[in-house]
């Protein structure tokens, strides 16, 4: 087992996981205004994307979607459209709450989410992120050489998804607590203002790869 490529691998994988984008940002989103096990499903949902990009990776199957261009662009118009549509709805969500702060608290709590919806969530936003995507095959194509072996593959995505439950367990946990969750549900509509701009910019700069 190679453990210095291993090591690399981590500490590429943690730099992107701390990187703010859309997975970040709805892990907070969920943390601030649902139950624990929501973000913690949300966490869940998040990691077995990766899981999935890492297996489709190794196996050379996320390359062969990346060098068809009907089929990546599909997977870049759908993935733009689920991002897009989330982002709109954290951002109208914020204008609902300024707008009528004591009426929408009091929808979402008759409304809370179930853990399905975090884990679904989760999951969505990594698996239809074509940036993660082509993030997964340069980093699998630049250290995963042929000559590595079975063991330190299934280690690679053993790894990665490990930290990925760490790292995204570890923020849900900590931003749930209750005296910090009370202080977050303050900033709802800024988080929801917040979350909506780097879903819909995510969105706007994967369409514009496609128009140029």
């Amino acid at each position: 087992m190679d453990v210095q490529l291993l090591l690399t691998l981590a500490i590429i994988h943690l730099a992107a996981l701390a990187s703010p984008g859309p997975d970040f940002a709805l892990v907070i989103k969920l943390s601030a205004q649902e139950n624990r096990a929501v973000a913690l499903a949300a966490a869940t949902g998040i990691s077995s994307a990766i899981l999935i990009h890492t297996l489709l990776s190794l196996l050379g199957l996320s390359l062969i979607i990346h060098s068809s261009e009907r089929l990546f662009m599909l997977l870049q118009v759908i993935g733009a459209s689920y991002l897009a549509w989330m982002g709109v709805g954290a951002i109208k969500a914020a204008l609902a709450h300024w707008r009528d702060p004591v009426s929408l608290e009091k929808q979402q709590q008759s409304q809370g989410l179930h853990a399905r919806d975090g884990f679904l969530q989760g999951l969505y936003t990594n698996l239809l992120n074509p940036k993660a995507l082509v993030f997964f095959i340069t980093l699998f194509s630049t250290l995963i050489t042929p000559q590595v072996s079975i063991a330190t593959k299934a280690a690679a995505a053993t790894l990665l998804f490990t930290l990925s439950m760490m790292w995204f367990s570890l923020i849900a946990t900590v931003l749930t607590k209750a005296s910090v969750q009370i202080k977050l549900k303050k900033a709802t509509p800024v988080i929801n203002l917040l979350t909506g701009c780097i879903f819909i910019s995510v969105a706007v700069v994967i369409i514009s790869a496609l128009i140029r």
